[in-house]
């Protein structure tokens, strides 16, 4: 994985002011475990890698911490958050709740033809990133085509709430990916919904979203497996979210 020093701000959109470029840099560097839960943030060090004040850096990791993603401790400074049982059911829970409902607009939408236009283009791109076995790029497309989707509902910026209600839930996808036949599985998921969009059943499309979105917990105790350190000591699934992965 690539270290910190190669996140600079650079490669943000130039438009933005620093703060939120720092922010940018840092968030993505937690999703995709460049920085690795439980590992110990220098202001110093990381202000110094991204060549901006210690300011920015600070009002990130103050806004990370917010949103779960890093652990502010007195006299310690600050810590990528582990990986928590609790924050991946809050978040799969009001993903779920958003999309379920955006995928029945959609099948409803009179630019219903247009969504499925570009989510079969998606399709073909998801093919190709699974043949090369490139879960990197494969990640981002699969985001695109929820982000189609969202697109296509009628509720302008909707996308940004969905963003930040998935935040933890995309750690746990990003884990997963790297594995070929998550990427396959994935894909078959797709096009299901895809499938039920194009024929105008809004319920198979919201089942095959409800079953598409649910899928975390399946992959959750491979990944708990393969990366135990990464998360939080005696975390443990629900109740509710162990009966979903039957659902």
């Amino acid at each position: 994985m690539r270290t910190i020093t190669e996140g600079r701000l650079g490669e943000t959109a130039p438009g933005a002011s620093v703060a939120a470029r720092t922010f940018e840099v840092l968030l993505d560097q937690i999703l995709t475990f460049r920085l690795k839960p439980h590992e110990l943030i220098s202001e110093k060090a990381m202000s110094e890698a991204l060549g901006v004040s210690r300011t920015p850096v600070r009002e990130a990791l103050a806004r990370l911490a917010g949103l779960g993603l890093i652990d502010i401790y007195p006299q310690r400074g600050s810590m990528v958050a582990p990986l928590r049982i609790a924050d991946l059911e809050k978040s799969q829970f009001l993903r779920e709740a958003l999309e379920v409902g955006l995928i029945k607009r959609a099948v409803e939408s009179p630019r219903r033809a247009d969504l499925l236009a570009v989510l079969k283009g998606e399709l073909a791109v998801q093919e190709t990133f699974a043949s090369i076995a490139d879960d990197r790029r494969f990640f981002k497309s699969d985001e695109l085509f929820h982000q189609h989707i969202a697109s296509h509902a009628g509720f302008p910026g909707i996308w940004a709430d969905i963003s930040a209600a998935k935040l933890h839930m995309d750690r746990f996808r990003f884990l997963s990916f790297p594995r070929l036949d998550s990427m396959s599985v994935v894909l078959g998921q797709h096009r299901r919904i895809v499938d039920a969009l194009e024929q105008a059943d809004a319920l198979a499309a919201e089942e095959a979203m409800r079953t598409h979105l649910r899928r975390i917990f399946e992959v959750l105790e491979i990944v708990r497996e393969r990366y135990p350190h990464y998360f939080e000591a005696n975390g443990s699934v629900s109740p509710l979210s162990a009966g979903s992965i039957q659902a």
